[in-house]
């Protein structure tokens, strides 16, 4: 392998140019005894990690000394002793600033007639005391919502008050809906919200159809998942007398029955985004909204804001064009329909399908040659019996049918942005909605480069360009091995997190100079601002300031974080529940994590990870690497690192905790 070159930070796929960062790999100064804020991790062990904005190592926090702080929370922390030349420091909490949240989701444990909550949270390592009056006389296993009174410093558990009882621990309804108030999300809407979406108008009268561009005629069509009820995208398509073909993209015209300040309003922002478990979708916007009135469902009219394109046969943009439209989808496609006409089997809107396809995939290919990023995560998906209960699993594939309506719905996204962040500037600042991503993180770029190389692969890191287009060929090169999802994962973990904000500095991973979130009004909330922040803009109407913009972009990106936890939290429960019945067997995998308490191990076949913790590698005293991420055996030198793979043995399941525990079952590491 060549050696390692530093990345160019102040270089970039697109053709702006981009604020350098501070890259210093460690510009950290500490005095000891200092006092500092930051946000704590809290590990399963117990133990904590601190971060520190401006620093680039966190600190260690042991267990005894994090002082009633709870996963997430800002707190204040004072510097121990000065660590060792490359080790982390370590510190002491001294106190909460501010509780990332006051509400939790735990089990009731009557013990001798006093009311205890152990919590669901692992980052919460002690149980509530619940005074009588104040447990609504929950009994022992009921799920439950408790809210924070206080936590003493002298005392060893929490004082809390239970606010809801969700009903019985363990079965499939209750644990959706204790994941969905675990992240701050709701299980249903306040009779106001509820009021309002039952007074909008269904049918779409003529006054409002002359107020906009007539698409009725025009061949149009959806393609969405077989179970999916809130479609807020579709696809209309012809050829004009000029040769060139018109795409419109035509989005839900959620805003134009959403009134800004009214109760729908309000709520849509609280909540900011859909949540999709494995079994069900808590919407942003009620099932009248979401699923009737705004979904673009087939032989109605609709209200619709759109980006009609018109394209040359080499999928150019020769114009655009944005505004408010009525259609008449005459078709619902799911993808799998789709996908079997693009694959040669007769159906309505085959010519249709296939053209779009063509210049779907003339897209693409600019795309990936402009510096896009070509993987995401595998996505896990279940088959469930009629109780919910999963029977099988598989990993989601995409073909050519998901990736054209990507295709045009990043087109238009991309469309709108430039609109607004390149043609409207030329007059001055505009204020708007940006979806952003940045540059890889250095350090985990080249740890990642080291642990592809494990595996026999080589590649090279030099600019960002080029981490866009080596990270394409490995995709490739692994696709269909046993060790593509850990190093899928790895690579997303190098990977910055995509946000909303005012602040454009473009996205990296797709290559684009300017993005935004224009086609999805019904389950995002930042497209409902998307959609109105254009239309004042298209007609010059006042616009919000930034700072109230930035408020909202901010608020929304905290949801959406909040919304992946919940969906993953439902997928390891669901996981987890899938494995309880396979206690006892073996299965080859990947050690796609190193702890000090544990080695993880990935399971290709079902896309799910397991711990293997180190009380029980009993064949030697091992202990934790930290730099070279590894487990070092004292006695007789044995190493597992990241990337080894082993034989494992199924041990145990907490179903409730959404854990899987392994052990090793054989001394030897073994290949696939």
């Amino acid at each position: 392998m060549s050696k390692k070159k530093k990345i160019n930070k102040g270089s970039h796929p697109n053709p702006h140019k981009r604020a350098k960062k501070n890259t210093k790999k460690d510009h950290d100064t500490f005095i000891v005894g200092e006092e500092l804020s930051g946000t704590v991790d809290v590990a399963r062990s117990g133990d904590a990690f601190v971060s520190i904005e401006g620093k680039t190592k966190d600190f260690f926090v042991s267990r005894k000394n994090t002082n009633h702080a709870f996963d997430g929370d800002t707190v204040t922390l004072v510097r121990l002793h000065k660590p060792n030349a490359g080790s982390r420091p370590e510190g002491i909490i001294t106190g909460v600033v501010k509780r990332k949240r006051t509400h939790f989701i735990g089990v009731v444990e009557r013990i001798n007639d006093t009311c205890f909550v152990v919590p669901d949270n692992t980052g919460v390592r002690a149980d509530f005391y619940i005074p009588e009056a104040r447990s609504l006389k929950a009994k022992h296993n009921d799920k439950v919502v408790i809210e924070l009174i206080e936590w003493r410093p002298k005392d060893k558990n929490p004082i809390g008050h239970i606010t809801e009882i969700l009903g019985n621990a363990g079965s499939n309804d209750v644990e959706m809906k204790s994941i969905l108030v675990e992240n701050g999300f709701f299980t249903a809407f306040p009779q106001k919200v509820l009021e309002e979406a039952e007074n909008l108008e269904f049918e779409v009268f003529e006054e409002e159809k002359k107020k906009r561009r007539d698409f009725s005629k025009i061949p149009t069509f959806t393609i969405d998942p077989a179970d999916a009820k809130d479609f807020d995208d579709a696809l209309s398509f012809r050829k004009l007398e000029n040769g060139l073909y018109e795409v419109g993209v035509h989005i839900a015209d959620v805003s134009h029955y959403v009134a800004e300040h009214s109760a729908l309003e309000k709520e849509a922002f609280k909540r900011a985004t859909s949540v999709y478990l494995v079994d069900r979708v808590a919407p942003m916007f009620p099932e009248r909204l979401s699923n009737i009135i705004c979904s673009l469902r087939p032989n109605e009219d609709k209200c619709c804001y759109a980006a009609v394109f018109q394209l040359d046969e080499k999928a150019n943009v020769k114009d655009v064009w944005f505004g408010r439209t009525i259609i008449h989808s005459q078709k619902r496609f799911s993808y799998e329909d789709a996908q079997e006409i693009l694959e040669g089997k007769d159906g309505v809107f085959k010519e249709e399908l296939l053209k779009l396809n063509e210049l779907a995939h003339i897209l693409r290919r600019e795309r990936f040659k402009n510096g896009s990023i070509g993987f995401e995560a595998p996505e896990t998906k279940f088959k469930l019996d009629d109780s919910g209960k999963p029977i099988g699993v598989y990993v989601k594939e995409r073909k050519d049918a998901h990736l054209l309506i990507e295709d045009f719905m990043l087109l238009a996204n991309k469309a709108v942005a430039t609109f607004v962040g390149k043609e409207k500037n030329k007059t001055g600042k505009v204020p708007f909605v940006y979806r952003v991503h940045d540059l890889p993180n250095e350090e985990k770029l080249i740890d990642f480069q080291l642990f592809a190389q494990k595996f026999g692969y080589k590649i090279q890191f030099d600019n960002p360009k080029q981490i866009a287009r080596e990270l394409n060929r490995l995709m490739q090169e692994i696709e269909g091995t046993p060790e593509q999802a850990v190093l899928q994962q790895l690579a997303i973990r190098c990977m910055a997190k995509a946000v909303y904000t005012t602040n454009n500095i473009g996205h990296y991973g797709l290559g684009f100079e300017f993005y935004t979130h224009f086609t999805s009004p019904i389950r995002r909330y930042p497209d409902v601002m998307v959609h109105r922040l254009l239309d004042k803009i298209l007609h010059d109407k006042k616009l919000p300031t930034q700072d109230e913009l930035e408020y909202q972009c901010k608020h929304s990106s905290e949801r959406e974080r909040a919304a992946n936890d919940a969906e993953r939290s439902s997928v390891k429960y669901k996981m987890a529940e899938f494995m309880l019945d396979r206690i006892g067997e073996h299965f080859s995998g990947v050690i796609s994590g190193v702890k000090n308490w544990g080695i993880y191990v990935e399971l290709p076949q079902y896309n799910c990870e397991g711990l293997v913790r180190v009380e029980t590698m009993r064949d030697d005293v091992y202990v934790f690497d930290e730099r070279k991420m590894r487990m070092l055996g004292r006695r007789h030198d044995k190493i597992y690192q990241l990337g080894d793979k082993v034989e494992v043995k199924l041990t145990g399941v907490d179903i409730e905790k959404k854990t899987i525990d392994f052990e090793l079952a054989t001394e030897k590491k073994v290949m696939f």
